[in-house]
Protein backbone atom coordinates (compact mmCIF):
# COMPACT_ATOMS: atom_id res chain seq x y z
CA UNK A 1 0.00 0.00 0.00
CA UNK A 2 1.31 3.42 -0.94
CA UNK A 3 0.15 6.59 0.78
CA UNK A 4 1.17 10.14 -0.18
CA UNK A 5 3.80 8.77 -2.55
CA UNK A 6 5.67 6.89 0.18
CA UNK A 7 5.58 3.19 1.04
CA UNK A 8 3.40 2.72 4.12
CA UNK A 9 5.64 0.05 5.67
CA UNK A 10 8.71 2.29 5.75
CA UNK A 11 9.15 5.21 8.13
CA UNK A 12 9.60 8.60 6.52
CA UNK A 13 13.22 9.22 5.53
CA UNK A 14 14.34 5.61 6.01
CA UNK A 15 15.61 5.46 2.43
CA UNK A 16 17.69 8.58 3.06
CA UNK A 17 19.10 7.07 6.24
CA UNK A 18 20.07 3.88 4.44
CA UNK A 19 21.72 5.95 1.70
CA UNK A 20 23.67 7.96 4.26
CA UNK A 21 24.69 4.74 6.02
CA UNK A 22 25.95 3.29 2.75
CA UNK A 23 27.90 6.47 2.07
CA UNK A 24 29.54 6.27 5.50
CA UNK A 25 30.48 2.63 4.99
CA UNK A 26 31.88 3.51 1.58
CA UNK A 27 33.94 6.34 3.07
CA UNK A 28 35.35 4.05 5.77
CA UNK A 29 36.21 1.36 3.21
CA UNK A 30 37.76 3.96 0.93
CA UNK A 31 39.92 5.30 3.77
CA UNK A 32 41.21 1.83 4.66
CA UNK A 33 41.84 0.72 1.07
CA UNK A 34 43.49 4.04 0.26
CA UNK A 35 45.81 3.66 3.26
CA UNK A 36 46.88 0.25 2.01
CA UNK A 37 47.52 1.64 -1.47
CA UNK A 38 49.63 4.52 -0.16
CA UNK A 39 51.62 2.18 2.12
CA UNK A 40 52.35 -0.23 -0.74
CA UNK A 41 50.50 -3.12 0.90
CA UNK A 42 48.89 -3.75 -2.48
CA UNK A 43 51.24 -4.07 -5.44
CA UNK A 44 50.92 -2.43 -8.85
CA UNK A 45 48.57 -4.43 -11.08
CA UNK A 46 47.21 -6.54 -8.22
CA UNK A 47 43.57 -7.56 -8.61
CA UNK A 48 41.17 -6.13 -6.05
CA UNK A 49 38.15 -8.37 -5.57
CA UNK A 50 34.92 -6.60 -4.66
CA UNK A 51 33.62 -9.84 -3.18
CA UNK A 52 36.71 -10.38 -1.02
CA UNK A 53 36.73 -6.77 0.19
CA UNK A 54 33.00 -6.94 0.94
CA UNK A 55 33.56 -10.02 3.07
CA UNK A 56 36.59 -8.52 4.82
CA UNK A 57 34.85 -5.27 5.73
CA UNK A 58 31.51 -7.03 6.35
CA UNK A 59 29.61 -4.68 4.06
CA UNK A 60 27.64 -5.09 0.85
CA UNK A 61 29.20 -4.72 -2.58
CA UNK A 62 27.79 -1.20 -3.06
CA UNK A 63 30.01 0.73 -0.60
CA UNK A 64 33.08 -1.18 -1.82
CA UNK A 65 32.29 -0.37 -5.44
CA UNK A 66 31.75 3.28 -4.55
CA UNK A 67 35.07 3.38 -2.69
CA UNK A 68 36.87 1.90 -5.68
CA UNK A 69 35.24 4.41 -8.03
CA UNK A 70 36.55 7.29 -5.92
CA UNK A 71 40.03 5.75 -5.77
CA UNK A 72 39.91 5.27 -9.54
CA UNK A 73 39.21 8.98 -10.00
CA UNK A 74 42.30 9.66 -7.86
CA UNK A 75 44.44 7.49 -10.14
CA UNK A 76 45.13 4.83 -7.52
CA UNK A 77 43.13 1.95 -9.00
CA UNK A 78 41.96 1.04 -12.49
CA UNK A 79 38.44 -0.23 -13.12
CA UNK A 80 38.07 -2.30 -16.27
CA UNK A 81 34.41 -2.70 -17.31
CA UNK A 82 33.22 -6.32 -17.32
CA UNK A 83 36.63 -7.41 -16.02
CA UNK A 84 37.20 -5.99 -12.55
CA UNK A 85 39.47 -3.67 -10.60
CA UNK A 86 43.26 -3.62 -10.27
CA UNK A 87 45.80 -1.49 -8.48
CA UNK A 88 46.96 1.18 -10.92
CA UNK A 89 50.25 0.59 -12.71
CA UNK A 90 52.31 3.33 -14.35
CA UNK A 91 55.23 3.17 -16.75
CA UNK A 92 58.64 4.66 -15.98
CA UNK A 93 58.10 7.66 -18.26
CA UNK A 94 54.72 8.41 -16.70
CA UNK A 95 56.30 8.31 -13.24
CA UNK A 96 59.12 10.68 -14.29
CA UNK A 97 56.62 13.06 -15.89
CA UNK A 98 54.49 13.10 -12.76
CA UNK A 99 57.38 13.90 -10.44
CA UNK A 100 58.65 16.63 -12.78
CA UNK A 101 55.23 18.31 -12.62
CA UNK A 102 54.93 17.68 -8.89
CA UNK A 103 58.38 19.14 -8.23
CA UNK A 104 57.50 22.32 -10.10
CA UNK A 105 54.30 22.79 -8.11
CA UNK A 106 55.89 22.08 -4.73
CA UNK A 107 58.79 24.37 -5.62
CA UNK A 108 56.34 27.19 -6.31
CA UNK A 109 54.63 26.52 -2.97
CA UNK A 110 57.97 26.67 -1.13
CA UNK A 111 58.83 29.96 -2.81
CA UNK A 112 55.55 31.46 -1.64
CA UNK A 113 56.02 30.03 1.85
CA UNK A 114 59.43 31.68 2.15
CA UNK A 115 57.90 35.12 1.63
CA UNK A 116 54.82 34.57 3.80
CA UNK A 117 55.95 32.43 6.71
CA UNK A 118 55.82 33.65 10.29
CA UNK A 119 58.12 32.81 13.17
CA UNK A 120 55.35 30.64 14.63
CA UNK A 121 55.09 28.77 11.30
CA UNK A 122 58.80 28.10 11.38
CA UNK A 123 58.72 26.82 14.96
CA UNK A 124 56.02 24.33 13.99
CA UNK A 125 58.12 23.18 11.02
CA UNK A 126 61.17 22.80 13.24
CA UNK A 127 59.24 20.47 15.56
CA UNK A 128 58.14 18.27 12.68
CA UNK A 129 61.66 18.17 11.27
CA UNK A 130 62.98 17.09 14.66
CA UNK A 131 60.52 14.17 14.72
CA UNK A 132 61.74 13.10 11.29
CA UNK A 133 65.37 13.34 12.40
CA UNK A 134 64.60 11.06 15.35
CA UNK A 135 63.55 8.32 12.90
CA UNK A 136 67.10 7.90 11.62
CA UNK A 137 67.93 5.56 14.51
CA UNK A 138 64.77 3.45 14.04
CA UNK A 139 65.97 -0.04 13.07
CA UNK A 140 62.61 -1.43 11.94
CA UNK A 141 62.53 -0.49 8.25
CA UNK A 142 58.78 -0.96 7.90
CA UNK A 143 57.99 1.11 10.99
CA UNK A 144 60.48 3.76 9.91
CA UNK A 145 59.05 4.01 6.39
CA UNK A 146 55.51 4.28 7.74
CA UNK A 147 56.40 6.95 10.31
CA UNK A 148 58.42 8.88 7.74
CA UNK A 149 55.49 8.93 5.31
CA UNK A 150 53.21 10.37 7.99
CA UNK A 151 55.70 12.98 9.26
CA UNK A 152 56.78 13.86 5.72
CA UNK A 153 53.18 14.71 4.86
CA UNK A 154 53.03 16.85 8.02
CA UNK A 155 56.25 18.63 7.04
CA UNK A 156 55.01 19.52 3.58
CA UNK A 157 51.51 20.36 4.86
CA UNK A 158 53.11 22.89 7.19
CA UNK A 159 54.90 24.49 4.25
CA UNK A 160 51.56 24.69 2.45
CA UNK A 161 50.13 26.38 5.53
CA UNK A 162 52.96 28.91 5.33
CA UNK A 163 52.07 29.61 1.70
CA UNK A 164 48.54 30.43 2.92
CA UNK A 165 46.68 29.43 -0.25
CA UNK A 166 43.60 27.21 0.07
CA UNK A 167 43.46 26.59 -3.67
CA UNK A 168 47.02 25.29 -3.75
CA UNK A 169 46.39 23.08 -0.72
CA UNK A 170 43.37 21.47 -2.39
CA UNK A 171 45.27 20.81 -5.60
CA UNK A 172 48.20 19.37 -3.71
CA UNK A 173 46.27 16.72 -1.75
CA UNK A 174 45.65 14.43 -4.72
CA UNK A 175 49.22 14.85 -5.98
CA UNK A 176 50.67 13.94 -2.59
CA UNK A 177 48.52 10.81 -2.48
CA UNK A 178 49.74 9.82 -5.93
CA UNK A 179 53.33 10.57 -4.93
CA UNK A 180 53.12 8.26 -1.90
CA UNK A 181 51.45 5.61 -4.04
CA UNK A 182 54.14 5.72 -6.73
CA UNK A 183 56.97 5.71 -4.20
CA UNK A 184 55.61 2.49 -2.71
CA UNK A 185 54.47 0.70 -5.89
CA UNK A 186 56.69 1.89 -8.74
CA UNK A 187 60.30 0.78 -9.18
CA UNK A 188 61.94 3.79 -7.60
CA UNK A 189 64.99 4.14 -5.38
CA UNK A 190 62.90 3.46 -2.23
CA UNK A 191 63.68 6.89 -0.70
CA UNK A 192 61.38 6.28 2.25
CA UNK A 193 64.00 3.90 3.63
CA UNK A 194 66.69 6.62 3.28
CA UNK A 195 65.47 8.85 6.07
CA UNK A 196 68.89 10.41 6.65
CA UNK A 197 69.07 11.69 3.05
CA UNK A 198 65.49 12.93 3.16
CA UNK A 199 66.07 14.65 6.49
CA UNK A 200 69.06 16.51 5.05
CA UNK A 201 66.84 17.70 2.20
CA UNK A 202 64.25 18.91 4.68
CA UNK A 203 66.86 20.77 6.67
CA UNK A 204 68.04 22.56 3.51
CA UNK A 205 64.45 23.56 2.72
CA UNK A 206 63.90 24.67 6.30
CA UNK A 207 66.99 26.89 6.25
CA UNK A 208 65.88 28.52 2.98
CA UNK A 209 62.47 29.23 4.51
CA UNK A 210 64.09 30.63 7.64
CA UNK A 211 66.20 32.95 5.47
CA UNK A 212 63.07 33.96 3.51
CA UNK A 213 64.95 33.08 0.33
CA UNK A 214 62.19 32.18 -2.11
CA UNK A 215 64.42 31.15 -4.99
CA UNK A 216 66.56 28.89 -2.82
CA UNK A 217 63.45 27.36 -1.28
CA UNK A 218 62.12 26.65 -4.77
CA UNK A 219 65.33 24.96 -5.94
CA UNK A 220 65.85 22.85 -2.83
CA UNK A 221 62.23 21.72 -2.87
CA UNK A 222 62.37 20.77 -6.55
CA UNK A 223 65.58 18.79 -5.97
CA UNK A 224 63.98 17.07 -2.98
CA UNK A 225 60.94 15.94 -4.96
CA UNK A 226 62.94 14.86 -8.01
CA UNK A 227 65.16 12.69 -5.79
CA UNK A 228 62.26 10.22 -5.89
CA UNK A 229 63.15 9.32 -9.48
CA UNK A 230 66.87 10.09 -9.53
CA UNK A 231 69.19 7.82 -7.59
CA UNK A 232 71.13 10.11 -5.21
CA UNK A 233 74.14 7.80 -5.46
Amino acid sequence: MVSNGRSSDLPAGSGDRRARGTMRLGALAQQEIKGRLLEGIYTAGQKLSVEDLSAEFEVSRQPIMEALRVLSADGLVTIIPQVGCRVASYGAQEVRDFFALFAGMEGAVAALAATRRTDADLRALNEISARIGALIDEEDLIARAHAYRIHNREFHAQIHAMADSAIIADLSQRMWDLSDFLINTAELTQPLHSVAHRHLDHESIRRALQAKDGELARRTMEDHIMANVVDPH
